[in-house]
C-alpha cells in the first residue's frame, strides 16, 4: 500500500514539476536579453521560411516538423531530468534538497552538451552557450525543487502509525 501511495505522490509531483520547469525556462528565455534576441531571430527566420513555402505553393508540413521537433526537445529537456532524479531519489531514499534541485538542474543543463558530444571552443558562441546552460540549469533546478516540495521530502521515511 505504501508503494502505491508513493507512486501516486511521485506522479502528482512530476505532473506539477514538469510544467513549472517549462514556465521557468520560458520566463528565463524571455527575460534574458541575449536569449530574447536569439528567440526573436529564430522566430522571424522560421516565419520567413514558412511564409516563403506557402508563397511557393508548398504545403505547410515543414511547420509541423518544426513543432514536432520542439515538442520532442521540450520533452527531453523538461520531463526526463525530473523523472530520472525522482526515480533515483525514491529508489535510494534520498530526501536531500540538494539532490533534487541541483541534480535535476545539472542533468538538464548537461543534456545539450551530451547530445552534441563535445565542447566547441569559440569566443561569442561559447559565451552564448554558457548563458543557455545557465538558463537550463535554472529550469531544471526549479522543476527539481517543485518535485522535492511535493514528494522528495518524504522519500524513504518509514510510514507513520496513528
Amino acid at each position: 500500500m505504501r508503494i502505491l501511495g508513493r507512486l501516486l505522490l511521485g506522479s502528482l509531483a512530476l505532473l506539477l514539476a514538469i510544467p513549472s520547469g517549462g514556465a521557468i525556462l520560458l520566463m528565463a528565455l524571455v527575460l534574458d536579453p541575449v536569449a530574447s534576441v536569439w528567440l526573436t531571430k529564430g522566430a522571424l527566420a522560421g516565419l520567413d521560411a514558412g511564409l516563403s513555402d506557402l508563397a511557393a505553393g508548398l504545403p505547410p508540413e515543414s511547420f509541423a516538423w518544426v513543432l514536432a521537433g520542439l515538442a520532442k526537445a521540450s520533452c527531453v529537456l523538461l520531463a526526463v531530468p525530473p523523472a530520472l532524479v525522482a526515480l533515483v531519489g525514491e529508489t535510494l531514499r534520498w530526501r536531500g534538497l540538494l539532490w533534487y534541485g541541483a541534480g535535476c538542474g545539472l542533468i538538464t543543463a548537461a543534456l545539450p552538451w551530451l547530445a552534441r558530444g563535445a565542447v566547441h571552443p569559440g569566443g561569442t558562441a561559447l559565451a552564448a552557450e554558457a548563458r543557455v546552460t545557465a538558463i537550463l540549469f535554472l529550469a531544471g533546478a526549479g522543476a527539481g525543487l517543485v518535485y522535492w516540495l511535493i514528494a522528495g521530502r518524504s522519500a524513504g521515511r518509514p510510514p507513520t502509525r496513528a
